[in-house]
């Protein structure tokens, strides 16, 4: 028979996080509930908005790489055209170019996300449970259906605010010093990320330009990855409950981290993959915000897939793909971990101050007159 407390860890009543552009999950654990703590959102939002910001940080690189191997312009300009080998110091020059703009939206958007997700999840699981005779609860919507249609409406509001920095990044990161010296018509500022800036002082709304083909890719990933997490585990839990195995706090700690940690990487794993050909149209189409061609030139992305096919074939349409496979497995294993530990952390300060009130006020309502 399982117990309340072995009941919180089942997928249903499990939450997922989402960083976009880089999808991350992590459960919490406690009972469905339609109304919970402002604090304990708070703690959440902090140990997810660090998490993420670290975690962008050190696989930065790899998506600098994913995004000049996916540039239209990678053959001319990452290769030398005589030899066909490839210029390892062009393409390995400059990694972290353009970090600071998608960092800086990265704690807002995911901000977004995490309370549009917890919102539209609670909501959803009231609007379709049910009391069965049995005083439990049984929701009419599967489990799988719900996770997707939260995190895809989370996703919509998160990518809005983490357009124009992807925007932003995506040509920065493709930026060579031969590039930005070509025009030296105006002064432009020394910094890749404003130098990219400059160009849209005109036209700051086409900031917004890639905001479909951002949540083309998304949508799609979130929405495929959050079942197969859950899926996953909820294997895994059950498994342990299966075999009723004591654990001390600190082993369940680890524990949880670990089993999080490699079932996200396998759901994101899987997602990235598959979502690959719809990652390179949307590469193409942000590196085209910058042209000066006008809209009803602009190719949509269908348009877009049909000439990389075209042209490169099915390969042009995964390129990338393993790269992009690879980092996220590990984006997703450090920052499960870190968003783990760094919400137990913020629990347990939480638990030590609401522990020091209360004892004072035991002391003071003690106290003689």
């Amino acid at each position: 028979m399982s117990t309340p407390a072995a009941q919180q860890q089942l997928p249903s009543q499990t939450a997922c996080l989402i960083l976009p552009a880089r999808t991350i999950i992590a459960p919490h654990e406690y009972p469905i509930a339609y109304n919970y703590s402002t604090n304990h959102e708070e703690k959440k939002q902090q140990s997810g908005a660090f998490a993420v910001v670290m975690t962008d940080f050190m696989v930065y690189p790899f998506d600098t790489l994913k995004t000049r191997l996916q540039s239209p312009d990678y053959a001319t300009v990452y290769k030398d055209a005589t030899t066909g080998q490839i210029r390892r110091g062009m393409l390995f020059k400059g990694l972290y170019q353009g970090v600071g703009s998608v960092v800086l939206a990265t704690i807002p958007a995911s901000g977004a996300f995490f309370t549009t997700y917890e919102a539209s999840k609670q909501a959803l699981t009231h609007l379709f449970t049910n009391q069965t005779q049995s005083q439990t609860q049984k929701t009419t919507l599967p489990t799988p259906l719900l996770h997707s249609l939260a995190s895809c409406t989370a996703e919509a509001v998160s990518c809005f605010i983490l357009t124009p920095a992807e925007v932003l990044k995506q040509n920065a990161q493709i930026v060579t010093s031969t590039s930005t010296s070509t025009s030296t018509s105006t002064p432009k500022p020394k910094n890749i990320t404003l130098t990219i800036l400059h160009r849209f002082r005109h036209r700051p709304w086409k900031l917004w330009s890639g905001y479909t083909a951002l949540l083309g890719r998304n949508l799609p990933f979130t929405g495929i990855q959050f079942p197969i997490f859950e899926f996953v585990k909820g294997k895994v839990v059950a498994y342990r409950e299966g075999n009723h195995r004591e654990h001390d706090v600190n082993g369940g700690i680890v524990e949880r981290v670990c089993v999080t940690g490699i079932a996200g990487s396998v759901a994101g794993t899987v997602s990235s993959v598959v979502t690959t050909p719809i990652d390179v149209v949307k590469t193409r189409m942000m590196l085209a915000a910058t042209e000066t061609a006008e809209p009803k030139k602009r190719a949509g992305a269908w348009a877009v897939g049909r000439e990389v096919y075209g042209k490169e074939g099915v390969k042009g349409l995964f390129r990338g793909g393993a790269l992009r496979a690879f980092w996220t497995a590990i984006s997703f294993g450090i920052y499960l971990s870190m968003y783990e530990g760094g919400k137990v952390y913020l629990g347990n300060r939480r638990g030590e101050r609401e522990r020091e009130k209360q004892k004072a006020r035991d002391e003071e309502e003690g106290a003689p007159l």
